[in-house]
């Protein structure tokens, strides 16, 4: 995770007020603050990749392809995160009136990061499945052509799946799009 902010602990409330008036990104996990790193090219590139690819195949439909701009709140208010891509079909939930925090990501698509993985892989993955509305969650590497996926099945059990190479091919089963792995890697330099 990212270095932590705040030597005292904030409620939801202080947080928010603060991160709205804020230059910098952070997120917000039991009461602390956590700055938001700088991304590489290679990370910025795959997320553009991606969203690219989803938002042309998703044009018609009502969903929405957004960036890592947009906040995910968790059902427990205490865990505020900026995943790299999220994807809402129907009407988004909004926290509040600002309209800047998201409560119903059907997709949530992390692009990994050596200071992020362990993060990604663990404590953030288990909060994001208190989300009910999230029926798919992806990790993708930045240098190699790596993707993970984790699909809810029925009962709430995730079924993990790994697609591997350049040449490989992604079904996203919650939207029904599919995505080469050699377009969420152009442009990228691979390791």
């Amino acid at each position: 995770m990212s270095t932590q902010l705040t030597a005292t602990r904030l409620t939801p409330e202080e947080y928010l007020a603060a991160e709205r008036e804020s230059e910098f990104k952070s997120e917000y996990v039991e009461g602390v603050v956590y700055a938001m790193t700088g991304a590489s090219v290679s990370h910025i590139q795959v997320v553009l990749n991606i969203s690219s690819e989803l938002k042309g195949q998703l044009r018609g439909r009502s969903c929405l392809v957004l960036p890592s701009e947009m906040k995910v709140k968790l059902p427990d208010s205490r865990k505020f995160f900026y995943p790299d891509i999220v994807v809402i079909c129907g009407q988004p939930a909004f926290h509040d009136e600002r309209r800047d925090i998201i409560e119903n990501p059907l997709l949530l698509i992390e692009v990994l990061s050596e200071s992020t993985e362990k993060f990604d892989r663990g404590a953030k993955f288990q909060a994001y499945q208190t989300l009910e509305s999230l029926r798919e969650y992806v990790l993708v590497a930045q240098d190699r052509p790596i993707v993970e996926q984790y699909v809810r099945g029925d009962g709430g059990t995730w079924i993990y799946s790994a697609t591997i190479g350049i040449e490989s091919t992604l079904r996203l089963m919650s939207i029904e799009c599919v995505l080469r792995l050699a377009d969420v890697y152009e442009n990228v330099e691979l390791g």
